[in-house]
This record gives C-alpha cells, sequence and structure tokens, in this order.
C-alpha cells in the first residue's frame, strides 16, 4: 500500500476541533483532500476532513483506521482549503473551527446511518456497525458504495431539530400575568428568534413544551420551519415581488454606461480585479451589478452578491430573479433552517461536481463560505456597512474573505457603496484600486434638499419635533406623500427614572440603564438581554413611581398615533417590530402600497429600500452616534445620515431632509448639508493620518475581562498590564491602555481594552500569542480571565 493511502491527516469539525492523524485501510476508497470523513475519537465518532497524507507515525504508535467517506466527491475544493488555512492563521484558531463556520450543521454531524442494496447485510445500519465488520465485509461495502447501492442518510431527523417554535404574533400578547412558563417562552424567542423543539426542551424542559402547546393553540406561537426557506431553487414564499420594485425596463445611463466599459474588461480578463462603485443614492448601481452578473453568467462563471442584511438581500433576490430568470440561481442566508441550508451547500456543490454550469448565489455574508467553484463576480453591495463584519465565535471581515476567494479564483471583485469605507476610498484615491462614480441619479431625479433644524431649546420628550419640523410633517400629510421618520434607538426610553430615589434603574450585571420597552411591558437590557416586567419595585428603595426619560421609536410611534389621529396611518420598523421575517415583508408592503402615511424606525430604514411616494424624511435626534468613543463615530454617522436621505425624492417629486441636532455648528453638518462625501474624506483622512489610525496603521483591539465579584484580580491585572507593555516593545507595537472599556460591566464581568498599533500584522499575532499563555497573568485562577484580540475592530465599545 502507498503511503498516500496510510496515514492521513484529518480536521475535525467538531469539539475538540483538533487535526488528527488517521490510518486509511486497503479497502476504503481512493481519499483525496477535501473529502468527508467518519473518524473514531474515544467511544465515538466525529466527522472530519481529510487534509493531506502525512508520515508514518513513529514505531510502537498504532493509528486508528477511518470508519468510512461521507460522499464520492470532496466537498471542499482545494481552494476552500487554502482558505480554511488561511483563516486559521489569521485568526490563530484551529482549523476545525473554521470548518464549524463553513460546514453547515447537518454536514458536521455524526448522526446518520447507512442503507445497502445486498442480500448479505442489513438493508439500514448504523456507523457503529461499520466497527464490528471484517475487513472482508468492508472490502464487499467498498465495492458497493462505488457502485452507488450503498448510501449516507441522515438521522430521521431529530424532529426536534427540524421542527422550529416561532412567534406568529407581536407583543402585546393575549397570555395570563401569572402564566409564567409561557411568558418565559414568548420573551426568549421574541428576543432570539425562533427556537427548535430541542432547544425549547434543553433550555426548558417539559413545562416549555407544555407551554408552547398551549401558545400554539391559542395561534400565538406555530410550529413549523421558518418562513423564507424556500420550497426549491426558483420559489421564494416570502420574498415575492413587491409593487414598483419590478425590474425598471431602462437604458443605462451614461455613467452606468461609461461604468460598464471599464468593469467588462476586467471581468473578462484571466486575472483577479478589485473595483469601487462610488454612486449616490438612487444612481442605479443594482444596475451595473446585474449586468456585469449577467456576462459572467455568458462567460461559464459564477456569480456571487451579496447585501450586508437579510431584508436588502431579500430586495436584491427579488431583482436578480426578474432580470436573470434563467440561471440557475440560489438564496443563502444565516436565518434560514437547517435542512434549507444543508440542501444549499449540497446543491451548489453538486452543481460544480457534476459540471452542471455556473450559479448565481445571492445573500448574506455567510454565502462567502458556500462551494462555490469558479467564481467570475463577487459584489459586495453597501460594502461600507458593518454587518459584514462577524464578531461572534470567529471574527471575520466578509471583504476580506471575498478578496480572497476572488484572488484564488481570479475574478472581479465589485464593492458598491454610496458612502464607501474610509479605508476603501483611500485605496482608490492613491491608485490602489480603480473607482466608477455614478454622481447623478436615475432619471434626472435631483438628490433632496437636505437642511439642519435646531433643537437645542427643546426639553419635554413627549414633544420631540421642533415646529418647523411638525409643520413639515403636516404639509407632506396634506399633499398626499409619505413621511420616513428615524431615530436609532428602539424601545419607548433608554432610562426609566425612580422618583423615590431619584436613581436610574439598571442591569446588574452590566451596570447600565434598562429600557423601557412598554408593549411588552418590560424593563429590558440590550446588551445581556436581562428583561424584568413593568411595573417592578426600584431594587434601591422599593417605590413604585418611575418616569421614562429619553425617547425611542416605540414612543415616536406612539407620538404620531397621538397627535395625527386616526386616518394618518403609521408604521414602525426596529428589530422588535421587525423580528419576524414575514412581519419586517409585511412592514414594507404596506408602506410601499402607501397602506400608511409614516414610517419610523431604526437604520434599518436607512439602506437601499426604494418608495417612491416618500419625499420628507425627519431624523429626530443626528446627535446619537456622532461622539462616541470610537475614531469611526463621525464616519458612520454620515454614512448613516446620508444613506437615509437617499430614500427621500425617489419618484416623481423632489425630497426634503430635516436633521435635528442639539449641536448645528459643528463643522460636521456642512459635509452632510450638502452629501459632499469627498470633503468629509479629506477632513476625516487628514485626522487619521495625524494620529495613526487605519489606514495609516494596523489596528487591534484587545479585549481582556473577568469576574466583576473578584476584586483581588486586580494585582493579576496589573502583572499582566506590565507583561504586556514590555512584550509589546520588544515586538515594535504600539499600546494604548489598557483601560477601562466603554462598556466597563457586561454580563457580570469587567471589561477592559487595548488598542494595539503596528505596522504589520503579524508583531500583534505574536504579542496575543505571548499574552494568551498562563504565566502572562499570574494570580488568576484559570478561566478567570478571558482575552479576545480582533483584528481591524467595527465596535470599540
Amino acid at each position: 500500500m502507498s503511503l498516500a493511502r496510510q496515514a492521513w491527516q484529518v480536521w475535525l469539525a467538531s469539539p475538540p476541533y483538533a487535526a488528527l492523524t488517521y490510518l486509511c485501510p486497503d479497502w476504503f476508497p481512493t481519499p483525496q483532500p477535501g473529502l468527508r470523513v467518519l473518524a473514531p475519537l474515544g467511544r465515538g465518532l466525529r466527522v472530519g476532513i481529510l487534509q493531506e497524507p502525512t508520515k508514518a507515525p513513529p514505531q510502537g504508535v498504532e493509528l486508528k483506521a477511518l470508519v468510512w467517506p461521507l460522499e464520492h466527491e470532496p466537498v471542499l475544493d482545494p481552494g476552500t482549503l487554502d482558505l480554511v488555512r488561511e483563516l486559521s492563521t489569521r485568526h490563530m484558531a484551529h482549523p476545525g473551527r473554521v470548518l464549524e463556520l463553513i460546514l453547515p450543521r447537518g454536514l458536521r454531524t455524526s448522526a446518520m446511518s447507512f442503507s445497502v442494496e445486498h442480500p448479505d447485510f442489513r438493508p439500514t445500519f448504523s456507523p457503529k456497525a461499520l466497527q464490528t465488520m471484517t475487513p472482508e465485509q468492508l472490502a464487499v461495502l467498498a465495492g458497493l458504495w462505488a457502485e452507488g447501492r450503498m448510501r449516507v442518510r441522515l438521522a430521521p431527523r431529530r424532529r426536534d431539530e427540524e421542527l422550529f417554535v416561532i412567534l406568529a404574533k407581536d407583543p402585546p400578547w393575549a397570555v395570563r400575568p401569572n402564566a409564567v412558563n409561557q411568558i418565559r417562552l414568548l420573551e426568549r424567542l421574541f428576543d432570539a428568534g425562533a427556537m427548535s423543539l430541542g432547544a425549547v426542551r434543553a433550555v426548558f424542559g417539559d413545562s416549555g413544551i407544555q407551554a408552547m402547546k398551549r401558545l400554539a393553540t391559542a395561534g400565538i406561537v406555530r410550529l413549523g420551519e421558518p418562513l423564507d426557506a424556500e420550497e426549491g431553487a426558483d420559489e421564494v414564499p416570502v420574498c415575492i415581488p413587491l409593487p414598483g420594485e419590478e425590474a425598471e425596463a431602462l437604458s443605462a445611463t451614461p455613467e452606468q454606461r461609461a461604468a460598464l466599459a471599464e468593469l467588462l474588461p476586467a471581468l473578462e480578463s484571466a486575472s483577479a480585479r478589485m473595483s469601487l462603485m462610488h454612486g449616490v443614492t438612487g444612481s442605479g448601481k443594482t444596475h451595473v451589478y446585474l449586468e456585469l452578473a449577467k456576462r459572467c453568467l455568458e462567460l461559464g462563471r459564477s456569480v456571487l452578491l451579496l447585501a450586508p442584511e437579510v431584508a436588502l438581500a431579500c430586495h436584491l433576490w427579488r431583482q436578480t430573479k426578474a432580470a436573470l430568470p434563467a440561471a440557475e440561481a440560489y438564496f443563502s442566508h444565516g436565518y434560514q433552517s437547517p435542512s434549507r441550508r444543508e440542501q444549499t451547500f449540497s446543491r451548489i456543490g453538486a452543481a460544480a461536481s457534476m459540471n452542471r454550469g455556473p450559479v448565481l448565489v445571492v445573500g448574506t455574508r455567510s454565502a462567502l463560505f458556500l462551494p462555490i467553484r469558479d467564481l467570475g463576480l463577487i459584489v459586495l453591495d453597501e460594502e461600507h456597512d458593518e454587518s459584514y463584519k462577524q464578531e461572534e465565535r470567529l471574527a471575520y471581515h466578509a471583504k476580506e474573505l471575498a478578496y480572497s476567494r476572488i484572488q484564488r479564483s481570479g475574478g472581479l471583485l465589485v464593492l458598491g457603496s454610496a458612502t464607501p469605507d474610509i479605508k476603501t476610498f483611500h485605496a482608490g484615491q492613491s491608485g490602489q484600486l480603480p473607482v466608477q462614480t455614478l454622481g447623478s441619479r436615475v432619471g434626472s431625479r435631483a438628490m433632496p434638499e437636505v437642511r439642519l433644524i435646531d433643537i437645542a431649546g427643546l426639553k419635554n420628550p413627549d414633544e420631540p419635533f421642533a415646529p418647523e419640523t411638525l409643520e413639515a410633517i403636516q404639509t407632506a400629510l396634506d399633499a398626499g406623500d409619505q413621511i420616513i421618520v428615524m431615530l436609532n434607538r428602539r424601545g419607548y426610553a433608554p432610562v426609566m427614572y425612580c422618583m423615590a430615589c431619584e436613581e436610574v434603574v439598571q442591569c446588574p450585571d452590566c451596570q447600565v440603564g434598562l429600557t423601557y420597552h412598554k408593549l411588552r411591558e418590560r424593563l429590558v437590557c440590550h446588551y445581556c438581554g436581562l428583561s424584568h416586567p413593568y411595573p417592578i419595585p426600584c431594587a434601591k428603595c422599593g417605590g413604585v413611581t418611575f418616569v421614562p426619560m429619553g425617547e425611542g421609536t416605540e414612543r415616536l410611534e406612539e407620538y404620531f398615533l397621538r397627535t395625527l389621529g386616526h386616518e394618518v396611518k403609521v408604521l414602525r420598523m426596529d428589530r422588535d417590530s421587525a423580528r419576524r421575517q414575514e412581519r419586517m415583508e409585511e412592514i414594507l408592503r404596506r408602506f410601499r402600497e402607501g397602506e400608511a402615511q409614516v414610517l419610523v424606525g431604526t437604520q434599518m430604514l436607512s439602506k437601499g429600500h426604494h418608495f417612491p411616494g416618500v419625499t420628507l424624511v425627519v431624523v429626530a435626534n443626528a446627535d446619537m452616534g456622532l461622539y462616541l468613543p470610537d475614531y469611526r463615530a463621525a464616519e458612520r454617522t454620515y454614512q448613516l445620515l446620508v444613506q437615509v436621505s437617499g430614500r427621500a425624492g425617489r419618484g416623481d417629486k423632489p425630497g426634503r431632509v430635516l436633521v435635528q441636532t442639539r449641536n448645528p455648528a459643528h463643522p460636521f453638518w456642512d459635509f452632510v448639508l450638502r452629501a459632499d462625501y469627498q470633503g468629509f474624506y479629506n477632513r476625516e483622512i487628514a485626522q487619521r493620518q495625524r494620529f495613526r489610525y487605519p489606514p495609516f496603521t494596523k489596528l487591534a483591539l484587545l479585549r481582556l475581562s473577568c469576574p466583576a465579584d473578584q476584586e483581588h484580580l486586580h494585582e493579576a491585572m496589573l502583572a499582566f498590564a506590565k507583561a504586556l507593555r514590555e512584550t509589546a516593545k520588544s515586538l515594535g507595537v504600539d499600546v494604548l491602555g489598557p483601560a477601562p472599556a466603554p462598556m466597563a460591566h457586561l454580563r457580570g464581568r469587567k471589561r477592559f481594552n487595548c488598542l494595539l498599533k503596528c505596522a504589520d500584522w503579524q508583531p500583534i499575532r505574536s504579542l496575543y500569542a505571548a499574552l494568551s499563555r498562563p504565566e502572562a497573568m499570574p494570580g488568576a485562577a484559570p478561566g478567570a480571565f478571558r482575552l479576545e484580540l480582533d483584528l481591524d475592530p467595527v465596535n470599540m465599545l
């Protein structure tokens, strides 16, 4: 037997995520890198990925044998394996952790069975049965496997994992106050989304199942799959076309033709290319994307179109299906059911292995991990959006991942935005990146007029608008126009003030004010999820008289319902009202069809939506976010305001935007009023160069946390800070901190932030590796300190 068939390194795709060496038996079908296999570990089995043949073990070391392959062709191609290695190296994580991101859950589980068409074997048997068979029996099965007469079947699944408990109604719910189990389940579903039956049983026990049954009988929850799981590649029950959203039969504008004249040769070249499309809101960037996608498919190469959020991806999916109905197309995002994600993954992989031709995929950032072969085009629409960065589990940025994929496939990466990321635009300005500019709206529509409204004198939260704003709202309503009102804060009031002890009701674990949600009758921590019913006695004095301070979208909605009368319909779109996918679609449909004249919401309203009837946009409090302790605060605020301004005047009537601020003299507003991105960029880039922030340095955020109730760890913290500075100095890394994080307490832990600056990433990684050793934290119990490294952070809090 050759060495290649003797020993192979296998990456385990589930805990302990190790890279282990296994024996490849004589009867085993030809091993190939990227093939999924069953590997024994302890008393159980794990799914692993064959990586590469390895050297024979030392004498006396006995290898365990692989149990069985799980497909005939590798599920991961060599390019994807290289991507796994790259992400593993970049984030100092085991390859198995990366595989956990790439492979859907059903492709990582060993809960399966085998079916065989042969009289000498049982028709169905478990993987464990393979371990008890003789080599001769296994050789016979290998022949049957090659003939297609032995197949893998996932365990009759796990009904508990495939059936989901899904909210069918929004709060307030018709539930008795003493129905504690029902309320707990409803709050969990509202905060975290749909839960599988298995998860409900694991979290709430049998009482949770009984509560679920009562709620289902009452019609408050339902059992099934999330509604966004299409039954077929061409059927999308939730993403139905909305009025006014069909592909417009318009000829390309001169600017669009000029952009295509630059991008099409790049698409058709054999080398990897990247380009930035800087187009104002309403300039028709999507038309260019679809023309590029059409040409790429004609060249026989696959296409991936990405949007930062599910709502925008759904919108892009509708447009793509209308423009390219004949393409083999797939819609993918992280909120789809496990079976749907597995089905999409397998179908795309099969399309590549069977050489069926190119595929077109529309989705969110997770779609980058699909096994799409021969990618000719990747588009990141709204490329500046921070949703492209994943911060949970293994942190990665979709932009970097897309660049890596396109470098391997030799295609074209297009980054599109009306307000590009400063670093991306700097690359364009310095000649590192071609830039196509779309400076005018389609159809000769004018950009909306933007005005500042001074609200420094407004003190009453029940009167959130200046007289001039109220007059403009009434004028628009009288004309039959539609209005968007944005306030980037959900809930009714961010602070509840106790009149007895004059203290704010706080989360005990995060030491931040609890937000009042009036419809849910709850006080909620937006950071850890802690929730209390309201009214509730004050934890400090026992008082029961509270005053809600500040305003959220729920309070603005109540204001309009109270002041405008029943004849004016008002809708609200934020994370609370649009938590259910079908509810979000309903809100967008009703507003687009003119069933409501006012739409109140958070930043969910700011990007991608096309409402021709909107002539007025009001930003209720534009100062929010501008003064956060984050070097990107001004950039994010500018992007948000320009994007939401772009929702006005997209129809036949001109648009107006009223921006309410308490500091109208701030020089920042000049750029917003003129939608002057170039001027804003010039000011911002000069400041970043002066203070050495990206793109003029590599920046990482080191997060350190410890239990808040363990004061004795202070000495260990001082020792860690000393070791940090000494090691950083030897590696040439500049250190700012450690200092208490802006969110100094979170989930019962004290948090400290430390900014690391260096010309290259490698010294920063070396510093993190040195600090991760136990000796760097003397006197601290194992696990007391948590150390996290975020390369190029988007969240500084």
